[in-house]
This record gives C-alpha cells, structure tokens and sequence, in this order.
C-alpha cells in the first residue's frame, strides 16, 4: 500500500493532478456536416482528452443576415458551454439546429458521452453587472431593418451624428422576410422596358388594395417618391432592374434583382455593405426601452445592452423598429381570431416601437388591420415570393383545380385558399418558371417542392385525381396563348405557359405576413399625437407605422414603405436637429 501511494504521488509530482482526470474524448479533429437553411453547413471540432479546444463552422449557403450570424456566434458558444447543446441563434432556427446536430455528431465521433457534457456544461451566459453609460449625439435610429438602415445611410451621407440600435444580434429584421420586390412608378426601368405606368395608378391601386382606408396622402407620398427611390437605390449599389407582375397591380411595377432572387436580403445585404463603407456601426444586441421626453420635446432614449444600460441623448429619434407579427399575444389583443396561425415575421416584430410611442401619447392607426399572406408554407413558416405567381404559376386545390385569380390582393387569395378543403393549396409551377427565378432554389433546396417529369406523376405524388391536374394545366396553357382567362379573369402574369418538365408544386396555406396598422405619421414622417399635433423631435417609418397600407398591402408595397419612408424620416430629423 504505501509503495502505491508513493507512486501515485509520484505521478501526481510529475503530470498533476490531470493525469488522473475523466478522459472524455479521443484526441483529434473531427467533422460533420447536417442540412442548414441553405445548403451543408459544416462544423469542425477539435478535442484533447478533457477538452473541446477549437469549433469551426462553415455555411457559406446560409442567409448571411440570419443563418451566417448563427455560424459565427454558436462556435464560441460550445467552445465555452463544452457541450454542443447550446441556445439556437432566434431567428435561425433551421442553421442553429444544423450547427448543434453536426457538432453533436462529430463530438459523438470523437467518443463522448454527450450526456455527461450536457451534464458538465459550463454557463455561457455567466451574469455581469452592467454599468451605466451616457451617450450624446444628435440622432437615434432605433432599428437597423431595411427603414432604419436607409435613414443610418441618409444620416451619414448628410454628415450627422447618430448611433443606430438593434435589439437582435444581426441587421435586417422583417425586411429579410420580403422576397419580391419594390413597387414603384415611372422608373427609368419601366421607360427602357416599355412599360406603362404612372404616380396616379400606383396610388390608386394602392387605395384600392387596401379598401381606401389608407391616408391618401401618404399613398400619394409613396407613389410620387417611389422612381426617386429606385434611383437613390441604383446610387449605393443596390439596382432592382427587374419587373414584374404582383397582386394588384394594373401594370408590371415590382422591382427585383436582376437575378430574380430575394428582395429583402438583396436588400439588407446592400444596406450592410454600404454602411460598413462608410464606417457605420450597428449597436447589436441593445434594446431601446423608453422615449426620453422634456420640455414636451424628444431628449433621446434608455436603452438596454449586453453589458451596459444607456442613456442616449438626442434632439431626434426615428422609429424603425418594425411591426407586431411575432408577437402572438399583441396581435390577438386585436385581432382574436388568428391564435395559433403561422407567422412568417422575423423574432424581432414585436411591437416595441409602437409601445414607446404610445407611451409618450403617440396616436395609433388601423392597429387591429393584420394581413395574412396566402402562400407560406405551413410546415417551416416559409414565404413562397409573390413573384412565383406573377412569373405564371398557380393555385390548385386538392382536387387539382384553379379557384381564385391568382394575382387578387393577398387578402382575397388568402380567403379564397381557406374557403377550400383542408385551407390549403398548391402553387404549381414549371422548370422554365424555376430557371428564371432565383428565389425557388431556396425551397428545392430545403426541401418543400414536390417534383415529377410529368403532370400525370405531379398529381400522384400530391394525392389528386392525374386527369383532374392536366386538364386544369391544359386550360391554363390555353388561357395563356389566347390571353384570356374565362373562369377568373387573370389578366397578369401570363406571359409564359406551364409546359417545361419537370413539374413542381409547393404545399402552402395563409400565414400571418404584415401588420398594416401603428404609429400615426404625416408626410414628413413626424410621429402624430392622440391630439392631432407632431411630438417635436419624433419620426418614425415602415412597419412600426399605419395609414400607408389601410386595409390590405400591395405586394412590394413594403419595401417601397421601408426605402421610402426611411430616407423621408432621415430627411425630417435631419432638418430638425438642424434647426
């Protein structure tokens, strides 16, 4: 006995106490890959054999506003906690769950016991006390979406001092969720593609889309500033060259990439890039909680950091800060009949901005008006992007026949769906739809197509009668090259026929999409009072607002709302405080 426990102490002398440590991984790198939002996403870990020592993650296909913030964040995240059971990034919930499956998967290579590392996890969010810091500038934007993104970029380029906040760990908010495009009027696109358009049928499309409870002069606002916009968008680098059909409209008016992908992370993407050119800074992870308020007037904001509580002084805040869509227990305050339905809204949406405004006697308008989108797919929340339908697909219910106008207001296609059997459809559309438009390699890729060589195989995978399907195709295709739409009257979106195989369908059904009512604003994006009056030094533009989109919104109305009303704003506080 005492030759062992000479021995022991021997060895305890010479390597430390860690030689008799719990061996808990065979030594090494290892890998895995799991399907994210995008593609692969990849992660390497390497162990010693107590500790994981080194996590790379690698996806480069995922949404760099979402997905690619969820790359960079969870690595460090397991590296600390040692275990690959960490809290998903919100807001991209599919790339988090690859991280962690592929983490998991390649530590379960490497011989652990994720268990006995759950077990052992060490605190990754260990609480720090936060000091209080004071902040003087001449502007807040509070909300780095797509609204508060363009006002930072107006700021800066009129040569203001301003911080920009956002509650989320990355920029973008719902304008990531947006996939057509932006509708705008007598752009020099439409004129160097031929098309007609003018300020007068934009407004009054849009009066029309949303029940003329809009305010018209907001309406008007939009229409009339819309080609500038575009142009202000060609300046920084963020061209949307191509038109199309959207639901509503008179006349091909959205504006996309010229690839035909993603609007809103195009968008974002853009945003970014240019505002790390001009040396922005983004306060991440900071959440604005009140409106400072004296002599009547704006002072500035508290806001709430990762490591710090703010006092930002200001002459001026702009609002962009978004809608309510995330925000279940706000949204049935109103509107009680949409418990339970699916949102398509970023985590963000949750109506801080219009509960501050509220809080310092900002008036409300059309707050209860909440639009449901008719093509999400219910499974994922995923939007399927209007510009699929205004490329020429359609709606087919489950017994394989068209029932609605495809391009109507979301509102009535969304209604039209719920009114078939099992409130859901399928949105068909063909390889040469598919080759033209960018965004559908995003829902082949995660999954949500269906796809066969022939119509007759289409509707046998999808459970429908095959002759049912190819005479619904058939009539379709024929509507196309007559240009006549006898049973619905569609009379857009019918430039190409459904006939290039193979064949593809998407399950969808209405989702909660944009909510229309807010903050009352005037021309000039002044936040009103309850007494009709503007709260001196408070603006405010895109979803966080009301009165733009009354009853129903246009699609690509809410990119041209955000780029819009997001310069005007920046315009308006910019003026103030110069005052």
């Amino acid at each position: 006995m005492k030759k062992l426990l000479s021995l022991v102490l021997a060895v305890m002398l010479v390597f430390g106490t860690s030689a008799f440590a719990e061996t808990l991984f065979t030594p090494g790198v290892y890998e895995a890959t799991a399907k994210g939002f995008g593609g692969d996403v990849k992660v390497t870990i390497t162990v010693t054999e107590t500790e994981i020592t080194d996590v790379a993650i690698e996806g480069a296909s995922e949404t760099p506003a979402l997905g690619g913030v969820a790359c960079e964040t969870l690595g460090p995240d397991i590296l600390k906690a040692q275990t690959p059971n960490v809290d998903g990034l919100s807001g991209a919930t599919v790339t988090s769950t690859a991280i962690i499956a592929a983490a998991t998967e390649a530590l379960t290579k490497a011989g652990a016991d994720i268990a006995a590392l759950d077990a052992n996890r060490k605190d990754v969010g260990e609480e720090t006390v936060k000091e209080d810091k004071t902040i003087e500038t001449e502007i807040v934007i509070v909300g780095a979406g797509g609204a508060g993104m363009a006002a930072a970029i107006m700021a800066h380029q009129a040569g203001k001092d301003f911080v920009i906040l956002e509650k989320m760990p990355y920029v973008g908010g719902n304008t990531t969720k947006a996939t057509g495009g932006m509708n705008a009027a007598e752009t020099h696109y439409q004129k160097e593609q031929g098309i007609e358009d003018s300020v007068e049928l934009f407004a009054a499309d849009t009066m029309k889309g949303g029940h003329d409870l809009n305010d018209p002069e907001l309406v008007r606002t939009l229409a009339e500033q819309s080609a500038g916009a575009i142009d202000w968008l060609d300046s920084i680098g963020a061209d949307l060259p191509k038109i199309s059909f959207s639901g509503g409209a008179s006349t091909n008016r959205i504006h996309a990439p010229a690839d035909g992908s993603a609007v809103g992370n195009y968008l974002v993407d853009k945003f970014s890039e240019k505002l790390k050119e001009l040396g922005v800074e983004v306060m991440l992870n900071t959440r604005a909680t009140e409106l400072i308020m004296e002599d009547g007037k704006i002072a500035g904001v508290k806001a709430e950091g990762k490591d710090a509580n703010y006092t930002i002084k200001a002459k001026a805040v702009i609002l962009a800060t978004g809608g309510f869509g995330a925000n279940e227990d706000m949204y049935t305050q109103y509107r009680p009949d949409l418990k339970g339905t699916v949102t398509t809204n970023a985590p963000g949406a949750t109506g801080d901005g219009i509960v501050m405004a509220q809080a310092v006697g900002a008036d409300l308008v059309d707050i209860e008006q909440i639009q449901l989108h008719p093509t999400v797919e219910q499974t994922t929340s995923m939007l399927i992007t209007e510009s699929v339908r205004g490329d020429g697909a359609i709606l087919v219910n489950q017994s394989g026949h068209r029932f609605t106008n495809e391009l109507l207001t979301r509102d009535a296609v969304s209604a039209a769906e719920l009114a078939q059997e099992g409130q859901y459809a399928y949105i068909i559309f063909d390889q040469h739809l598919r080759d033209n438009l960018k965004a559908i390699e995003k829902y082949v890729k995660n999954g949500l197509t269906v796809q066969a060589d022939t119509l007759e195989e289409l509707a046998r995978k999808l459970g429908i009668y095959p002759y049912f399907l190819t005479m619904t195709m058939t009539e379709w295709n024929e509507a196309v090259a007559t240009q006549n739409d006898e049973e619905f009257g569609r009379t857009t979106g019918m430039n190409d026929n459904l006939t290039t195989p193979p064949y593809y369908a998407i399950q969808i059904a209405p989702g909660i999409h944009h909510t229309m009512g807010g903050v009352k604003i005037d021309t000039s994006a002044e936040v009103i009072d309850v007494n009709g009056n503007p709260i001196p030094g408070l603006f405010a533009a895109g979803e966080v607002t009301g009165g733009v989109h009354g009853g129903n919104r246009l699609g690509g109305n809410a990119v041209a709302d955000i780029v819009i009303f997001g310069r005007i704003a920046a315009e308006s506080a910019i003026e103030y405080v110069g005052k």
